[in-house]
């Protein structure tokens, strides 16, 4: 397999991003360019739903992922490529299931098949929603796979065919990671996700009710925005390393914290802060769950990070009751 990367110890890397413009793109873009200023980066994004358009000095391209042609010339010369790019939320995924398949599917595939040409490293993430209901715990990267929904099916599709792609071409990081909070700044710029914890704080500090799904009891696992992006970071060091080392082939790293609470709690932590930082009763309501058996409804939701920690040197740091409050009082910044 030929290559076009050449990342000997001398030489200036190029990190190529799709979904630069993005919740976790433009934050993994962010530390990045802090961290390693004289290294040549590409921002990509078709802006289907990120609105960064620049990042430091980086300016992010419209480029589309579906296109391979166009997406080629842009990747061209990249050493490692981290491939946020996505239609991630579960409702966006069933109601444009064929957009879901040509982004997450056909545009993954042909980020893959440019590292396997180019011998570039590659970092790949995937959601908790590839394992469905699971029954064991804690949760590892050998966990059972067994999504409940089109975009779980499509990142388990993704995560097979990496596999396959990388085998004796290139090195791949895949990420299974948990479901994100937090926010960030990018110039001034507010970028946030609706996510639960999200969308909880939005909630409370307009003063509106914070509706818990049924049965409440609904462990999930939480991570921080920032916490992930910084994952990415490390996973880069590591596969510029394993470039050098001519090493191939795909390891996973579970990318979560240790808190796992309830849907329950954290609504209740949120009207806990919200009382004590605004002076707001901001009443919990438990309402009929509209997802019924398509929803994951373990009451524990451990996740095992050890071999992030030993292979990436990465942990979590953020944790869910001190982003809330910072939050909910405006304290929030960059970390």
């Amino acid at each position: 397999m030929s290559s076009t990367t050449n990342t000997t110890t001398n030489d200036v890397p190029q990190i190529a991003i799709t979904g630069a413009a993005g919740y976790i793109g433009s934050r993994v873009v962010k530390l990045l360019t802090d961290r390693y200023p004289d290294w040549e980066y590409v921002a990509l994004d078709n802006f289907y739903l990120g609105d960064v358009r620049s990042i430091n000095r980086v300016d992010v391209e419209y480029v589309d992922i579906r296109n391979r042609d166009n997406l080629e010339t842009a990747l061209e010369g990249s050493d490692v490529v981290l491939h946020l790019a996505a239609i991630s939320g579960v409702d966006d995924c069933e109601q444009n299931q064929d957009r879901a398949y040509e982004v997450n599917v056909t545009g993954t595939n042909n980020v893959a098949w440019f590292c396997r040409k180019a011998g570039a490293g590659l970092v790949f993430p995937f959601s908790m929603a590839v394992l469905g209901d699971p029954d064991e715990f804690p949760i590892t990267a050998d966990s059972s796979r067994d999504p409940f929904n089109w975009y779980g099916r499509t990142k388990l599709i993704n995560e097979r065919a990496i596999e396959t792609f990388a085998e004796d071409a290139f090195p791949a990081h895949l990420f299974l990671k948990s479901n994100l909070y937090g926010e960030h700044e990018i110039d001034g710029q507010r970028v946030s996700k609706g996510t639960v914890i999200n969308f909880f704080v939005d909630r409370a500090t307009s003063g509106e009710p914070l509706t818990v799904y049924e049965p409440g009891t609904q462990s999930r696992n939480y991570v921080h925005v920032d916490d992930v992006a910084r994952a990415y970071v490390h996973s880069t060091e590591r596969l510029l390393e394993q470039l050098d080392a001519d090493e191939t082939g795909v390891e996973t790293f579970e990318i979560a914290s240790d808190e796992d609470p309830s849907v329950q709690t954290v609504a209740e932590r949120v009207q806990t802060i919200a009382a004590e930082e605004l002076d707001k009763h901001v009443p919990v309501h438990l309402v009929e769950n509209p997802r019924g058996d398509s929803e994951t409804l373990v009451s524990e939701f451990t996740v095992d990070t050890s071999s992030a920690q030993s292979a990436l040197e990465w942990t979590a740091k953020h944790t869910v009751e001190g982003t809330i409050r910072s939050l909910i009082s405006g304290d929030a910044s960059e970390e």
